[in-house]
């Protein structure tokens, strides 16, 4: 394991009791360099371990500078044997070296470099080619030999918890020794795959290196699978033939990012596969230890069952001090029982479990997520190298008090408040460059207006990767959003994405790259002739005029957009209903509704013509989409299409669907009254339509809510009849849709139609049935008792309530285009 000058310190990356030994065998050794497995571009870096605002857990994170997203990390906790040697090292002024494969080498071939995000038997997490189980998990075979089915409890035994001897003249080497002879074994039988023999030849290229350097001690901390590699030199003419195999360097650059113990916990992506950081943490600060160690290992447990209690506490289960010593005593009784130097992880669960948590699995899983796991994260110094994006990233942090956190927690801003925008805006321009630090969440203020928002923030460490890459479009946050916009606004090949950027770039605040964007966005809604795409476009621009109007944007070029694209669906929306599928029916019917919506929004704004009287409107946007609207309901259905009826314009057909929602929709906007939508359904029942057709003509018609056959006794009569009399033959056909449509409606809207149906003599001669004959009389007197309550609840000034109930029926005209902004 040894010679004159080379002390080889086999580890297993991440533990705690290899990061006890390593500190223990590097106080007796006192070498005069320590040379540690990773990458030696972090030799420029190192230093800043030693700096007070460095806090484990981070990592080193080296990037391609050429293409930042070719990047790798080598994470390091408080319990990892490297870095315990770093500590050491810089503590005492004595040199230190990373002597693995360079991660150029690694970024050049586009893939994980070597050695970086290592597994916890210091292998890296994929089995290389040709390998066995032997080489993939030699920790796995130990413990099997030892007769263990758990590698974890069987290293945890015989590493974790024997702590190095309190006595002087022990041997703090002999521990070493023996992981070397157990891997020499496991590497004879198992063989090496091409990756570790580059890697191997590199380090010891570097330890031959250290000795020309005439350094009397050398201490090399490695993982534990590559000792009996180094203990044996070959010739240096075969390590460099094996070396000339690499592929040429790329240049790179490296820095420290904090880390969190969720991530090192994770066994794909940038994780360590560390099951249990948490806990390995509480083992390493709290000195867990057996032999020789009077009791400590005791004290390391019932501190920790002191926080489990904690923890519960907090969580609202109660849990006293009798519960902390009960659980003590049974995890040492279970530990004893089952031949174990001190209670491990397994034996202080199950005391958990059955003691505190009462046999609650998810009382355990709280204290596995919090405790077990953790989510502590690191911190760098200001000092550490970082691209300038990132640098202007945390001072808006600092600034706008956005503290980095691994717990996801809600925001609530308020638009009206300047910091609150500022905050808004910097999530939104994060959200461009791909760092979703904030994802929009539902409220829990109890408030609809546009000038709230709620997020849900967590950092996560592969944001510092995102942020080296969209650093390429600029050194601040602003500046890169811009670049980015407007390079996806160039991309783009699709109406809605231009849409969904302009409100990006609208919620964002970046006036700089609208001019970009707009002219894209004018460019293909001048080429765009699907009027699909026209109505899913649409509702995101006047979206984006909303939050322009709420955070004082400048978006009259926008408007002019949204207009023009509004104008070319109400000409192309009934052609481009002919024909359709029933899929394709219900896909145009959303669209129909959301750009109902849309236009709503955008005629509140629209402003008065000086040229006509006040009550004019025969030109505005409204009555344009209303005219669209009732082309649309008068159109045939697709059974009659061809027989080119008066007063329908066309002969083509339009599914049942789209013709009753279109009649709802004037309903509702008070476009038609109620005898003409009972006309109009009246003749959708006629039974000389086709019965499918005509049950999407009522779920178009019943879609959002059905209160409407409550409020009118003959439209609830109308449809009776008709349903009673489908043939037996359609009937099957149209139950499905039918059922559709009634499940859709409210449950008590639902039992209230029942019950009226089974009283019978529903009413058939109202105004629905177009029977001609006057509505009921309205009573003046009674009406206008009703307008002071009305006033106050749709907001209107007492001077501009109406003098007589006469004037209530043009309230809800006149108000809900104010209510709908």
């Amino acid at each position: 394991m040894s010679d004159a000058a080379v002390t080889l310190l086999g580890i297993r990356h991440h533990g705690p009791g290899s990061a006890r030994a390593v500190a223990a065998a590097l106080e007796r050794l006192r070498p005069d360099v320590v040379l540690i497995e990773g990458p030696p571009e972090a030799d420029a870096v190192v230093g800043l371990a030693a700096e007070p605002g460095m806090v484990p857990p981070v990592a080193l994170l080296a990037h391609a500078v050429d293409d930042p997203a070719q990047a790798a990390f080598w994470p390091f906790a408080a319990f990892s044997p490297e870095w315990v040697a770093i500590r050491y090292a810089l503590d005492q002024g004595v040199p230190v070296r990373f002597i693995d494969l360079p991660a150029a080498y690694g970024l050049a071939a586009g893939a994980e470099v070597p050695g970086g995000t290592s597994a916890p038997d210091g292998r890296a997490p994929e089995a290389p080619d040709g390998e066995g189980a032997l080489a993939h998990d030699p920790i796995g075979q130990l413990a099997a030999a030892a007769g263990h089915a758990d590698s974890e409890s069987w290293w945890e035994d015989v590493v974790e918890h024997r702590a190095p001897p309190a006595d002087p003249g022990a041997d703090a080497l002999a521990p070493f020794a023996a992981v070397a002879e157990a891997m020499t074994a496991l590497r004879e039988r198992a063989g090496t795959s091409r990756r570790d023999e580059l890697r191997e030849a590199y380090m010891r290229q570097a330890v031959r290196a250290a000795r020309r350097a005439k350094y009397a001690r050398i201490a090399v901390v490695c993982g534990a699978w590559h000792v009996p590699a180094l203990s044996v030199m070959p010739t240096v003419a075969h390590d460099r033939a094996l070396l000339a195999e690499l592929p040429k360097k790329v240049k790179t650059e490296i820095t420290w990012v904090p880390w969190t113990h969720r991530r090192l916990s994770q066994h794909t992506g940038y994780g360590a596969g560390i099951d249990s950081p948490g806990w390995y943490h509480h083992l390493f600060a709290n000195g867990a230890s057996g032999e020789g160690s009077s009791g400590g290992g005791s004290r390391a447990l019932a501190h920790w069952m002191t926080r489990v209690a904690e923890l519960l506490r907090a969580e609202d289960h109660p849990v006293s001090s009798a519960h902390v010593i009960e659980a003590v005593r049974l995890a040492e009784t279970l530990a004893a029982m089952r031949g174990r130097p001190l209670a491990g992880l397994a034996e202080t669960l199950d005391a958990v479990r059955s003691v505190m948590c009462d046999g609650s699995e998810v009382a355990l899983a709280l204290v596995q997520d919090r405790l077990v796991v953790g989510d502590a994260l690191g911190e760098v110094p200001e000092s550490a190298p970082t691209v300038p994006l990132q640098r202007d990233l945390s001072r808006l942090q600092r600034s706008l008090r956005l503290r980095p956190e691994p717990d996801p927690r809600e925001l609530d801003l308020d638009l009206r408040k300047e910091n609150d925008t500022a905050r808004s805006q910097l999530l939104h321009r994060l959200r461009l460059l791909g760092v979703d630090w904030g994802s929009p969440a539902r409220s829990t203020v109890n408030s609809t207006g546009t000038f709230r928002e709620s997020w849900r923030l967590r950092w996560q460490p592969e944001f510092a990767v995102r942020i080296a890459v969209a650093a390429q479009w600029g050194t601040t946050v602003e500046a890169a959003a811009t670049g980015r916009a407007v390079e996806r606004a160039a991309r783009a090949t699709a109406l809605p994405q231009l849409t969904e950027l302009v409100e990006h770039c609208l919620l964002a605040g970046l006036p700089a790259a609208l001019p970009a964007v707009m002219r894209a966005l004018a460019d293909r809604a001048a080429l765009d002739t699907d009027v699909a795409q026209l109505a899913e476009a649409l509702p995101a621009l006047v979206r984006a005029l909303r939050y322009g109007d709420v955070r004082g944007t400048d978006s009259a070029a926008l408007e002019g957009v949204a207009r023009g694209l509004a104008d070319r669906i109400c000409v192309g929306l009934p052609p481009a209903c002919v024909g359709l599928d029933a899929e394709q029916a219900a896909a145009l019917r959303g669209h129909l509704e959301s750009v109902h919506a849309a236009i709503g929004l955008l005629e509140t704004d629209e402003p008065p013509r000086a040229a006509e009287p006040a009550d004019s409107s025969a030109d505005s946007l409204g009555e344009r989409w209303a005219a669209t609207l009732r082309s649309l309901a008068r159109r045939q259905p697709p059974a009659q299409a061809g027989t080119g009826a008066a007063g329908t314009g066309t002969g083509a057909g339009v599914p049942g669907l789209l013709r009753g929602r279109a009649t709802r929709l004037l309903l509702d906007g008070g476009r038609i009254d109620s005898v003409e939508a009972g006309q109009r359904l009246g003749l959708a029942l006629s039974h000389g339509n086709q019965p499918a057709d005509t049950a999407g003509w009522v779920e178009g018609f019943l879609a959002g809510s059905g209160v409407l056959l409550l409020h009118d006794p003959a439209l609830l009569g109308l449809l009776d009849r008709w349903l009673s009399g489908v043939p037996a033959e359609a009937f099957t056909d149209v139950l499905p849709l039918l059922r559709r449509t009634f499940a859709a409606l409210e449950a008590g809207v639902r039992r209230t139609v029942g019950e009226r149906v089974a009283a019978g003599a529903l009413g058939g001669t109202a105004a629905g049935a177009g029977s001609g004959e006057p509505p009921a009389e309205l009573d003046i007197e009674r009406a206008d008792a009703a307008l002071p309550v009305l006033t106050l609840l749709l907001g209107l000034s007492p001077s501009s309530t109406p003098a007589t109930a006469t004037a209530v029926a043009r309230i809800p005209r006149q108000t809900d285009r104010r209510s709908a902004g």
